[in-house]
């Protein structure tokens, strides 16, 4: 008899969207189904997610790619799981349900208690234990918030009566019935709490932030047994080999496997990583060390820059300013126009990650005059998202001591031929984008793929990878020095505002 074909099946949770997206063996894309979840904003710079509205879309996404694939659970050789990284929530044991709703990686109540850790001398701790930056963007100053502000949640936690994760380890909770309490090294990474060199949660930031160590899941390879979905779910029970943080997962499905191989996301904000292999390098330009994954107990590092606004610039002139019917109108806006006639829009709507860290940055659009229309205002918007990652590349060259002369790129803004094309002439570097766009669902299923042997190793997953367009630059140098310093002085404008 023959063996049915064996598929992965990519659940990618992100800031804006649940998607479900179902692999071959080859890495094609056989089906996707997304739904939005509501973004919920209680304050000024808080953002909030419904804990059940995240879990009730992931769950209806797979079953419904499930069923209009018409593939049957049978043939599903394993579940990966991506996900937006440092939103947390806290849920009750008994009930599965949350206590709150989840804290957005992009929320910044925060902000005045990582003040108070920044002034308190704790900079320099954390970065040496966590590899990160004190900033709200982190899990660990949100759970001790939700742990302080919720009536009765820190005694309840002392008790044992609740759980704490970030999303990747509240759908595995779920999908598994309440069995599997865990986590991955590159989403434990993020948290602010995991010590990056002992690969545990670190004593001295979970007593400094005041967290019980009881409320944290444990922390596994991100491939690796996330124990089996409920039966109920899909018809039958599903194994979860593969979890990784979303930005991590593009690494691993951009194949950059070996170090010094880099790739940048442009989602909602965009995420450059570069591979560093077992090598910890702690940055001197703002940038972060993290995990980018553990496979067989061992560990490989990335060194990363966040850039908090991204494509979000994009929806930002859809639905606030009402610029754009959809996000593709961008692009043909932006080619209507030589040039910005130079206005600059520096999206710090939420602060500036990397390299910056300005939590106190705010939005500033600059050198309008009477003759400035919507068509300039759309090409500064995407010409933003390309100066951004000017930034953090020319940071993360001089951190990692080498000249990244290539970066593979994916996510949603990298199908804007304007934006790519100006992202090369800016850098004055080459862009490659792969065939296969969806590379952070891509890599949860590679994780997937190699945690139940549908992948001998990672030369087979490597392979895979096909390259669609390269961008090479066109602009002078020159210009492109000229450009590049204009927009650091609209920066300037925008730090320290609020």
């Amino acid at each position: 008899m023959l063996m049915k074909e064996k598929y992965l099946l990519a659940l990618d949770q992100g800031t804006t969207s649940s998607r479900a997206i179902l692999f071959n063996r080859d890495g094609s894309l056989v089906k996707q189904v997304g739904q939005e979840i509501r973004q919920i904003y209680p304050e000024p710079g808080w953002v909030e997610h419904d804990g059940m509205e995240i879990w009730d879309s992931q769950l209806g996404t797979a079953r419904q790619v499930m069923q209009e694939s018409r593939i049957d659970p049978a043939e599903i050789a394993a579940i990966g799981i991506a996900n937006q990284r440092e939103t947390v929530l806290i849920w009750d044991k008994q009930t599965g349900e949350p206590v709150h709703n989840a804290l957005v990686w992009q929320c910044r109540r925060t902000a005045g208690l990582c003040q108070e850790l920044s002034d308190m001398g704790w900079t320099q701790t954390v970065k040496d234990r966590t590899g990160l930056v004190v900033d709200a963007y982190f899990s660990g100053t949100k759970i001790k918030w939700l742990l302080d502000h919720i009536p009765q949640l820190r005694d309840r936690a002392e008790r044992g009566e609740v759980l704490c994760g970030t999303v990747d380890t509240w759908l595995i909770w779920k999908l598994t019935g309440g069995k599997v309490h865990a986590t991955d090294f590159s989403n434990a990474s993020r948290t602010m709490l995991f010590n990056i060199h002992t690969l545990q949660w670190d004593p001295e930031m979970l007593r400094k932030l005041d967290i019980p160590e009881a409320i944290l899941p444990a922390v596994k390879n991100s491939s690796d047994d996330f124990g089996m979905t409920l039966p109920a779910y899909f018809g039958r029970a599903i194994p979860i080999r593969g979890v990784a943080g979303d930005q991590q997962a593009a690494l691993f499905g951009q194949c950059c496997f070996e170090p010094g191989t880099a790739k940048n996301t442009y989602g909602t904000g965009c995420f450059l990583l570069a591979n560093t292999g077992e090598k910890i390098i702690a940055s001197n330009s703002g940038l972060l060390t993290t995990i980018a994954w553990g496979l067989k107990g061992k560990v490989s590092y990335a060194l990363e820059g966040s850039i908090f606004i991204g494509g979000a610039v994009i929806q930002w002139l859809r639905d606030e300013l009402g610029i754009l019917r959809d996000a593709a109108e961008s692009e043909v806006l932006a080619k209507q126009v030589e040039d910005t006639g130079g206005v600059y829009l520096v999206p710090a709507f939420v602060g500036l990650g990397a390299p910056h860290w300005d939590m106190y940055a705010r939005g500033v659009l600059v050198g309008l005059t009477r003759g400035t229309n919507k068509c300039h205002i759309s090409r500064a918007a995407l010409e933003s998202i390309a100066y951004q990652t000017r930034d953090v590349l020319t940071a993360m060259i001089c951190d990692a001591g080498v000249d990244l002369k290539r970066l593979r790129v994916d996510g949603g803004a990298s199908r804007n031929e304007f934006l790519m094309q100006f992202q090369a002439d800016i850098l004055q570097a080459v862009v490659d984008r792969p065939r296969i766009n969806e590379t952070t669902a891509l890599g949860a299923a590679f994780l997937a793929g190699l945690g139940c042997g549908i992948y001998g190793d990672l030369s087979e997953i490597q392979a895979i990878w096909q390259l669609d367009r390269t961008y090479s630059p066109q602009m002078q140098s020159q210009q492109a020095q000229e450009l590049r310093a204009g927009w650091i002085k609209a920066l300037e404008r925008a730090k320290g505002w609020a």
